[in-house]
């Protein structure tokens, strides 16, 4: 990876994409530490101080913001309602035929559904904003800190929609950044400012372990967790690049005096095939209960019994459910993002089959049958990855932010991959140009 990089700033254009990209990068933690009009920024750092390590139902989205949501700054939304409005419209796509027809497109459906996603984007950013800077005047931001209720001084109904826009904006603005990234830096833009947000949270997580630690002044546990993250780093890569190759043969077709086909390939299904969206879906399943309780007033038996087994993350109601959601949400997603009865009917279009297996309705049940196979030890994995914050709470003391936890180390390793592949396949690009000059 790093003889990657290395190459890629020895080759001129590839040097001053990656120095705009880094421009875009500071530019955009720059704007994660402005904070927005109508809030007192000491009480904020009062009441963060006081939560540290204890950040709630907003701890994984403080997590994708980059540590700019609880500090509500012009980028405490970050990235997460772009995420989320691609999310909905690539479930949409399976649901609507029209955006179905748009998908089959090519470049122009595209480009339609992605605009549909950016004015989706602006719609949930305006919904969120709005629940954030509610949360924010009742105290609810910062249960427990004694000036919660202080954060927004003025409580006018002028200051509030003032602190909506300008979240939304941030949105706006932090959305128009990532595509600047696809359009003129290395590529895969969105994706690499959630790398920097997540990855932003590490050092200060860290270190927050190695002062809550009492072996050795806490180096002890700060040690462990370092290993035990590049563990999990080697065994995220592992399990990312594996997949199961089908291989796919073409018939050789004789069109006038020439000949097509004859040639063999492989479709590749990965062991992940879903991602990291089925902890995504989970996470934000499991805060829905936990939400409601938190805003509704009284005692009653449900809110206790909701506040006793489903917002501690270490109470084993909680881990069983988030387990079983997380292998319930990777076979769902995988059924609507592939789907083989396209492939196999694409296939017998263009002449390909699989050795062994009649083209049409058969390489579909086989298909199908291969990718439930897989899907097993994937949706399984995924679980595993993303109970080890819940470990993590026994074993160190931590937060459920937990630094290396499956989800931040999902996203980090997949952008990571990601992005180093595109950097070599833009070398390898180079080097062909130059042979054929």
């Amino acid at each position: 990876m790093l003889t990657a990089f290395a190459r890629a700033f020895k080759t001129p254009d590839l040097r001053k994409k990656l120095l705009f990209t880094l421009g875009i990068i500071v530019v955009y933690r720059i704007g994660t530490h402005i904070p927005i009009p109508g809030v007192d920024y000491q009480n904020v750092q009062t009441c963060i101080d006081v939560a540290k390590g204890n950040q709630g139902l907003f701890g994984l989205v403080n997590m994708f913001s980059g540590g700019a949501l609880l500090q509500i700054t012009i980028f405490a939304l970050g990235i997460m309602p772009y995420i989320t409005a691609s999310i909905i419209l690539q479930l949409l796509t399976v649901v609507i035929p029209r955006l179905e027809a748009l998908k089959k497109e090519g470049s122009a459906g595209t480009a339609k559904i992605t605009q549909y996603t950016r004015y989706l984007t602006v719609a949930l950013a305006i919904l969120q904003g709005t629940g954030l800077v509610a949360t924010a005047r009742t105290g609810a931001l910062f249960q427990g800190c004694p000036v919660a209720g202080e954060i927004v001084p003025d409580q006018s109904i002028f200051v509030t929609i003032t602190m909506v826009i300008t979240m939304t904006a941030g949105t706006a603005a932090v959305m128009w950044l990532g595509e600047l990234i696809t359009d003129r830096g290395i590529g895969n833009g969105m994706s690499i400012l959630m790398f920097i947000s997540i990855a932003a949270t590490f050092p200060s997580a860290l270190w927050a372990i190695k002062q809550q630690g009492t072996l050795a002044d806490g180096w002890i546990e700060f040690g462990t967790v370092i290993l035990v993250g590049l563990f999990m780093v080697g065994l995220v890569v592992f399990v990312e690049q594996a997949q199961r190759r089908i291989p796919v043969q073409y018939a050789k077709r004789m069109i006038g005096r020439r000949s097509y086909g004859g040639t063999s390939t492989y479709i590749p299904l990965k062991v992940n095939q879903a991602g990291v969206i089925p902890v995504i879906f989970a996470s934000s399943l499991l805060y829905i209960p936990a939400l409601i309780a938190q805003f509704s007033g009284g005692n009653s038996s449900w809110k206790t019994w909701i506040e006793s087994h489903l917002v501690k993350g270490d109470h084993p109601i909680y881990i069983t459910m988030y387990f079983l959601l997380i292998v319930f949400f990777a076979f769902f997603y995988v059924a609507i993002s592939f789907n083989p009865e396209e492939v196999a009917d694409n296939m017998k279009k263009y002449g390909g089959f699989i050795p062994g297996i009649r083209a049409g309705r058969p390489t579909a049940e086989y298909l199908s049958y291969v990718l439930n196979r897989i899907t097993w030890p994937g949706s399984l994995y995924l679980g595993l990855i993303a109970l080890v914050p819940t470990v993590a709470l026994a074993g160190f003391g931590a937060n459920q932010s937990f630094p290396f936890g499956g989800t931040s180390i999902l996203i980090i390793v997949g952008v990571g991959l990601e992005t180093v592949k595109q950097i070599e396949s833009q070398l390898q690009q180079r080097n062909y140009e130059g042979f054929l000059r």
